[in-house]
């Protein structure tokens, strides 16, 4: 059973009953129609010259989804047709502490959408100055 359905031409959500209610993700995202996977390559928080737009943990997050949400949509997808993302962080505490702040950039990017995610504490990234990186796939 899940707790929320999908709309006319998205997603639908996975959540048991059986499970704990997930806050800020989704167990499960299923697509019921034809289309084609894509898979989105990490994606850090710099911009189209390659320099990182901040070292504020939540204006890399920001920059990041933005950048993964530019892939899809390249792809003809929209934010909705992301099922999973896994989110590389440096430091899990940085992440809490900035969890607010990036709840609302997160809303303004992905709306009510919560895609199944993946939340992973790693000793570093391939881009030094990165904080954060999210990769994805989607359904489009």
């Amino acid at each position: 059973m899940t707790t929320r359905r999908e709309t006319a031409a998205g997603p639908r959500y996975v959540n048991p009953r059986s499970l704990a209610a997930p806050r800020g993700y989704s167990n499960g995202v299923a697509y019921d129609r034809a289309g084609s996977v894509l898979f989105v390559a990490g994606q850090v928080g710099w911009d189209t010259r390659g320099a990182m737009v901040s070292d504020r943990f939540e204006d890399q997050f920001d920059r990041a989804l933005e950048n993964l949400i530019a892939v899809v949509a390249d792809a003809g997808g929209r934010p909705e047709s992301i099922g999973k993302l896994t989110i590389f962080v440096v430091d899990c505490e940085e992440y809490r502490a900035a969890r607010k702040a990036i709840g609302e950039r997160y809303r303004r990017r992905m709306g009510t959408h919560y895609p199944a995610m993946t939340l992973v504490e790693v000793r570093a990234l391939a881009e030094p100055a990165a904080r954060v990186e999210i990769d994805g796939i989607a359904w489009i």
